[in-house]
């Protein structure tokens, strides 16, 4: 098959279209705080483990748990700025689904189309975070225990991978607990096909036996880390916090009257739709981790990535078995391209790298411009170039802008890392709403300055109080200055 056949040119268009959707300008709340940790642990050398943004926890415990991922940010970001940060991590979302891509069967066609599909139920989630590390990842093991599905010994080999992989991803991102959770899973789901009959045990012991071995090696690679054996603990605590659910949306059940859960919820019942008609039954094991990331998925937006790596080879196989049956395609090779049909797959080829490149040139030089959307810029100068009494009390989401810029001058009231404030997210959410005790959170903290957006209900209860003074207002955020101490 020629170097720019059909198919070929299919692929690269398919790698190339991942790369587009995944350009977008950084504008997560929290980048700015993992920017922050990543300058102060380069520095020093060390990975804190009390927190030191915050007055309202400076002292107290913190389990920096995505440390490696925020060196590396701020590697990136000292290196190459935003548009290092861009490429950077549309290649790891990019990769994850490349690797996705060659778990699947009807490779180019039907599997390109079902990975296109499953990328789009996941944009929600994409972005330059720590958590694409672990979709990457996750992506990774899945690949490696399909290939240990197959009995060869050569096969068996990959699994040897998982406890290394495991010792990067633990220092990468909380998500890692999603490692041996699908290596348990898939353990399960091989002892259930035994118990039923399906297999012969004698068939299945050894990669039983390896699998065993590799999960037990990955549990024991947990550890080894800044934070030791409490990163045991850490993903159950962060499951089982109700703050986390009640105040961060990606951790409730998606909306599907919202536009962007339509792919997912296009992927979940075509999944199944496909499932029951197609002809290539389904093995205990898919079936355990469908059911499991299904429902992942359903409780928690976050970990829709999850249920998408999972089902996306599932769907291609059975849509692959139903377009054979039916001959809905030719799976005949090109032998050789007429130069007419060479000269149009080089112009799309080079069309899309072109396209690709521009798109890029226009999120990176969009950056500025969104940075002063949804952050308070100006409000920042203002503090930096005026300096009002500290301790002052932030909006929840410029929390980690204010620590990238203001820290160590000022330390903030609260920021994304909800893991850390627990309660005090209530206190923030009455005094920012004005609702309820709205003055007890101000009171206690002895909060001298408040920045806030303009039409929040404590802007608009500290207009009407003469103890309170506005120094600065634009579209973004307005500073109040409290009259005298508490």
């Amino acid at each position: 098959m020629g170097l720019l056949s059909t198919r070929r040119v299919f692929v690269v268009i398919l790698g190339m279209g991942l790369l587009v959707m995944a350009a977008r300008g950084v504008h997560d709340p929290d980048i700015w705080w993992h920017l922050r940790a990543g300058q102060e642990i380069v520095a020093t050398h060390h990975v804190p483990r009390r927190d030191i943004f915050s007055y309202t926890r400076y002292g107290q415990p913190w389990i920096a748990h995505e440390w490696l991922s925020e060196v590396i940010f701020y590697l990136i970001f000292r290196a190459a700025s935003w548009a290092g940060l861009m490429v950077a991590f549309a290649g790891v979302i990019a990769g994850t689904f490349l690797v996705l891509y060659r778990q699947c069967a009807g490779r180019p066609y039907i599997a390109g189309l079902m990975v296109a599909l499953g990328a789009m139920a996941t944009v929600p989630s994409w972005g330059v975070r720590p958590q694409m590390f672990s979709m990457l990842l996750a992506a990774v093991f899945l690949w490696l225990l399909d290939k240990a599905r197959r009995s060869e010994p050569l096969q068996l080999r990959f699994l040897w991978w998982t406890p290394l992989l495991m010792l990067l991803w633990v220092n990468l991102h909380g998500g890692f607990l999603l490692g041996p959770a699908l290596m348990a899973i898939t353990l399960a789901g091989w002892l259930l096909e035994t118990w039923l009959g399906l297999a012969n045990w004698a068939e299945v012991r050894a990669r039983a036996l390896r699998l065993g071995a590799a999960l037990a090696a990955c549990l024991a690679a947990i550890p080894l880390n800044p934070n030791g054996l409490e990163l045991y603990r850490y993903p159950f605590q962060t499951l089982q916090a109700r703050t986390i659910v009640n105040y961060i949306v990606e951790w409730a059940s998606p909306n599907f009257h919202s536009t962007d859960f339509k792919p997912f919820l296009g992927l979940l019942l075509l999944t199944w739709l496909v499932v029951a008609v197609s002809r290539k039954l389904l093995s205990p094991t898919q079936i355990l981790l469908l059911l499991a990331t299904a429902y992942g998925g359903l409780s928690a937006a976050r970990h829709i990535p999850i249920f998408v790596l999972v089902a996306v080879p599932t769907l291609a196989a059975g849509l692959e078995e139903l377009a054979a049956r039916r001959h809905w395609f030719s799976p005949a090779e090109e032998i050789s391209l007429p130069p007419a049909k060479i000269a149009i797959n080089l112009v799309l080829v080079l069309a899309v790298c072109v396209l690709t490149v521009l798109r890029y040139r226009e999120v990176i030089h969009s950056q500025a411009a969104g940075e002063a959307k949804n952050f308070p810029v100006a409000a920042t100068e203002f503090l930096i170039r005026e300096h009002p009494p500290a301790p002052i009390f932030n909006y929840y989401d410029w929390g980690g802008y204010f620590i990238a810029k203001l820290y160590p001058q000022y330390r903030v009231f609260i920021d994304g890392r909800t893991d850390l404030y627990g309660t005090l997210m209530d206190t923030f959410s009455d005094t920012a709403r004005g609702e309820g005790k709205w003055q007890e959170g101000l009171e206690k903290y002895h909060v001298r300055t408040v920045v806030v957006p303009p039409a929040s209900g404590l802007a608009g209860l500290l207009r009407l109080n003469a103890t309170w003074k506005k120094d600065f207002e634009d579209k973004q955020a307005v500073v109040f200055v409290r009259n005298g101490g508490w």
